[in-house]
């Protein structure tokens, strides 16, 4: 098996709705995230002979993914009351909402899903929200490449 990965960084905001300690209030990241995919084969012709994929393309794939990520508010949908978020919005800053707690463990599931989406056999995918601390997901191969 052969296996590639690369990494991205972006930077967000975040907290975490009904915790008790420091997260629940607004605090930031610079999130780092670390793509690995695997292939039994390698491509057999052309420009990628003898590579999975060339490491543009995984690149850039994992970039458009974090880039629609950075310098936002993250937040977990329904974690704000409505006025707030009208007056976040009303000053313009942007805000991504998601269907999940935003979590290292669910971001490295997101990302997983993410490149798994764009056609990737990914291995795991491992989101760090700071330098020592971080969290990986993985699950079968799903037989891509």
């Amino acid at each position: 098996m052969y296996y590639l990965e690369t990494e991205q960084s972006f930077d967000s905001a975040h907290f975490l709705k009904g915790y008790e300690g420091k997260c629940k209030n607004i605090h930031g990241h610079r999130w780092r995230v670390v793509i690995e995919i695997q292939s039994p084969l390698l491509q057999k012709a052309g420009q990628t002979q003898g590579m999975i994929v060339d490491f543009s393309r995984l690149k850039e794939d994992l970039k458009e993914e974090t880039d629609y990520l950075d310098h936002s508010l993250i937040m977990e949908e329904n974690s704000l009351k409505p006025e707030t978020l009208h007056a976040l919005k009303e000053e313009g800053f942007l805000l991504v909402e998601l269907n999940f707690r935003p979590t290292a463990e669910e971001f490295s599931r997101y990302f997983y899903q993410k490149m798994c989406q764009k056609g990737y056999n990914v291995k795991s995918a491992r989101v760090y929200e700071t330098p020592a601390n971080g969290a990986s997901y993985g699950e079968d191969s799903h037989g891509r490449i």
